[in-house]
């Protein structure tokens, strides 16, 4: 898309609309996306103002966004933000774009929390872990409603992000740095695959890894997703790599699970007890994984239902 002549707002949506029509399954929402977080306002701004004229280097970006677009880069990515939780993340293709469904995870985890601080009450600040960061959507979103939820200040727990992407984990950072208000000292952020570098226990840990079978990532990837195969591929992943007793051992798989199966027993190794765990999963292999849990040692294993009913979040205690 080229600028040749001057564009209101509402000429650019309709212009994009056009542009987007057969790159896009939603090129109305992605024009109104990019016109919101260009012109810093809220869809009805757009409305009542469609007759404002962009000026030159606006109309530049929003033809040059509509270009990338059409390449098959994600909104998000264009943007650098995306809302989740009520809260705004930075992204990057360094890292998953937060999804809808992973709020489950998010809201099933702040009730645990809060209920296991009224029992242990002044005997214990909890330790929290978010493995596989990513941009730190869940442990900050967690942190988050914590805050906001007025809780105890003397008891708040404290939280280690962990993520084996160098990249990956300095979004996280500054998703906490721009997120949570400062003073900040019960945050850390480990580089490390899996828990290798991990010393801590903790009571609860959070995660959200990689678990979709690689052929299914190279179907993904091809319709221009560009999300990093890194924070997909549950079976070709870096993560299916670990390092036990001084051995690397590697766990081969097809089902998107590889990762996962070297995950839970670390898991379990690293968890205080009584501690609980919430993993995301598919809704294809959710089942197999609550299988992994128990045989690990996990108790009370049950997998909590998405927004549209899938199956998404195994979570089971020590």
């Amino acid at each position: 898309m080229t600028v040749s002549e001057e564009l209101t707002i509402g000429s650019a949506k309709q212009k994009g609309n056009s542009e987007l029509q057969d790159f896009s399954p939603s090129p109305a929402l992605d024009v109104s996306c990019l016109l919101c977080h260009l012109l810093s306002c809220d869809k009805t701004y757009l409305l009542m103002h469609h007759k404002d004229s962009l000026s030159p280097e606006q109309a530049d970006w929003f033809c040059d966004a509509i270009e990338k677009r059409k390449s098959g880069l994600p909104v998000a990515y264009i943007t650098n933000h995306k809302e989740f939780y009520g809260y705004d993340f930075y992204v990057t293709p360094d890292v998953l774009i937060p999804k809808p469904d992973t709020e489950i995870l998010v809201e099933n985890a702040v009730a645990s929390i809060t209920e296991a601080t009224e029992t242990f009450g002044k005997n214990k600040v909890l330790n929290i872990c978010d493995m596989c960061s990513g941009s730190g959507c869940i442990g900050i979103s967690v942190y988050l409603a914590l805050l906001e939820s007025g809780f105890p200040k003397e008891f708040f727990p404290n939280f280690t992000f962990v993520d084996i992407s160098p990249a990956a984990l300095q979004i996280t950072k500054h998703n906490a740095n721009h997120l949570i208000p400062k003073p900040v000292s019960n945050l850390r952020f480990v580089q490390s695959n899996l828990f290798e570098n991990v010393t801590q226990r903790f009571d609860f840990i959070l995660t959200n890894p990689p678990y979709i079978p690689a052929s299914m990532v190279d179907e993904l990837l091809t319709d221009g997703r560009s999300e990093p195969r890194l924070a997909l591929d549950g079976d070709n992943n870096p993560a299916c790599i670990t390092k036990q007793n001084g051995t690397l051992t590697q766990q081969k798989s097809s089902d998107g699970l590889g990762l996962i199966r070297n995950e839970l027993p670390q898991m379990f190794k690293c968890m205080d007890p009584c501690g609980q765990f919430f993993m995301e999963t598919g809704e294809y292999n959710a089942e197999e994984t609550a299988l992994l849990a128990e045989k690990c040692g996990f108790k009370n294993v049950s997998i909590l239902r998405d927004l549209e009913g899938q199956l998404r979040v195994v979570t089971g205690q020590r």
